[in-house]
């Protein structure tokens, strides 16, 4: 019986066609090059068009350049060299950008330079195009926010309390050397104190050495290792101290940046691979989402969520010409300084304070039953009754001012007799009559966001958040393997960003 020999389809490389096909052939209807070239088509790009002069040799289309670097963010396609291989090699890239080759350069520099002031905008125009078709609402919002690692050497640090404890070395030093001089000196050789004893800055520490050099260098009466000390910080202080001064001016508010991003600050990452928590130079992102459409973005270098969200309303008014009238957001936003500026903007808001979902836990509240939120406060007399009955007396107020600059005032009541209270230990820790303190503007304000939290609009809100602005992030992080900025500077990581948004809201419209 003869055997079966196997069948191939035909294979001829050389064949031809009489119609061949075009490139509209071999891109399906549905495909998602179409909606970022439909949606670019369809906006107004005029800031990005007044990017460029009329000077100069002839340039690629800047909309060409927008689409290819938009559709490399939907495919996560993020390098400047991959993108221009892409537009060579690529169906879709070789669709979208007419068969143009731009090389590598020319789409770094459009990202970098050209896009710097004109991506915000066009940004703005993709959420208004949506909001058109009704994928979106600009009015109700959920924020959040998250950290993304810089593209800088996490081992090239500097950290305000290191300038801080290095220049208190230098004055120590130097009042060492100065009472040392004084007492080998004549009376009008010295002043009665060193220049650094109020502040140390570069004029001072120069004073300080040239002071010391008049009076000890050329001093006999003056020994060997004295005056080794005054040649090294002769030749250290002076240029230590400008150092210091210039880092203390790029630092600014912040605690700490790396040396290869200066505008990058150390942060912890939940995404640490090493599972060790360490500190990592990186950027505060914070959105507000729309049906998991980003409707509004910024960068922050500061990691606490709470000290952002002022800028980052004040952006979206800046975008849209007015505040959301609803805004959802978790317990890293509940501060007296974010809603009262929410209460001033009048928008609705849903916001967490700190404690709100441990006193939704039944536990919790038998496990600290003496809380100072748990007291009774009596209006008429104006005290707090203790958890034996005792009155606790009105001491007056107490100021602080936060880290952004907001002054908030307690209120501060004490207690009488706590030594011989049979609960003393139990109701309170410290040695003395137990003291609290009340910020009344904010417990108001805990309560009003308790009733808003706990109403059945709230509810939805609060279950909304969860999987509208949170999946977000996931998406970008997870599914497109978007960690780290490959771009340097808060300037061009906001530029990367904003592609990323783009390319979000695309992909969630072509889904």
């Amino acid at each position: 019986m003869a055997s079966k020999k196997p069948v191939f389809k035909p294979y001829n490389r050389d064949q031809l066609m009489a119609f061949p096909p075009t490139f509209e052939e071999l891109i399906p209807a549905d495909h998602t090059v179409r909606i970022v070239d439909k949606v670019i088509n369809a906006i107004n790009v005029g800031p990005l068009l007044e990017a460029y002069h009329i000077r100069g040799a002839s340039n690629y289309h800047p909309i060409l350049l927008l689409k290819v670097l938009v559709y490399g963010y939907v495919t996560n396609t993020y390098s400047s060299r991959k993108l221009a291989i892409a537009c060579r090699e690529n169906v879709p890239f070789m669709w979208l950008s007419g068969m143009s080759k731009p090389d590598h350069n020319t789409i770094n520099r459009f990202r970098g330079v050209r896009l710097k002031h004109a991506l915000r905008s066009v940004f703005e125009e993709v959420v208004k195009y949506l909001a058109a078709e009704g994928l979106l609402s600009i009015e109700e919002v959920y924020t959040d926010g998250t950290k993304i690692e810089a593209n800088a050497n996490k081992y090239t640090f500097v950290w305000k309390k290191a300038i801080a404890t290095n220049k208190e070395k230098m004055k120590k030093q130097l009042a060492d050397i100065w009472d040392y001089a004084q007492s080998v000196a004549t009376v009008e050789d010295l002043l009665p104190e060193p220049p650094t004893a109020k502040t140390v800055s570069t004029e001072s520490i120069n004073a300080a050495v040239k002071k010391l050099n008049e009076v000890l260098a050329n001093n006999d009466q003056v020994d060997k290792k004295t005056k080794a000390k005054l040649r090294y910080l002769t030749k250290n202080y002076p240029p230590n101290i400008e150092k210091y001064e210039q880092q203390e001016a790029i630092l600014g508010e912040r605690n700490s940046y790396s040396k290869t991003d200066t505008d990058a600050t150390f942060m912890r990452l939940k995404e640490d691979h090493m599972l060790n928590g360490q500190l990592k130079p990186a950027y505060n992102v914070q959105i507000s989402t729309s049906n998991q459409f980003i409707v509004n973005y910024t960068i922050h270098p500061n990691p606490s969520d709470t000290l952002t969200l002022k800028s980052h309303l004040q952006q979206h008014e800046d975008s849209f010409g007015q505040a959301p009238k609803t805004l959802t957001a978790d317990a890293g936003y509940g501060s007296q300084e974010n809603y009262s500026l929410l209460e001033k903007k009048e928008i609705e808001a849903f916001v967490k304070y700190n404690m709100f979902d441990k006193e939704q836990d039944g536990h919790y509240n038998k496990k600290y039953p003496f809380a100072a939120g748990k007291l009774f406060y009596n209006t008429v007399k104006d005290v707090y009754i203790c958890p034996m009955g005792q009155e606790m007396e009105y001491q007056g107020n107490v100021k602080k001012i936060t880290s952004s600059g907001f002054e908030q005032t307690s209120r501060k009541y004490q207690a009488k007799n706590c030594n011989n209270c049979p609960l003393n230990g139990a109701c309170h820790k410290s040695k003395t009559n137990r003291i609290i303190e009340v910020n009344v503007d904010l417990k108001n304000q805990k309560q009003r966001a308790h009733e808003m939290l706990n109403s059945e609009q709230g509810i939805r809100h609060r279950k909304k958040r969860c999987y509208d602005v949170e999946p977000v992030f996931a998406n970008i992080k997870q599914n497109h393997g978007f960690r780290r900025f490959m771009l340097r500077g808060k300037q061009k990581v906001e530029i990367e960003w904003g592609l990323l948004a783009i390319a979000q809201n695309l992909r969630k419209k072509a889904a």
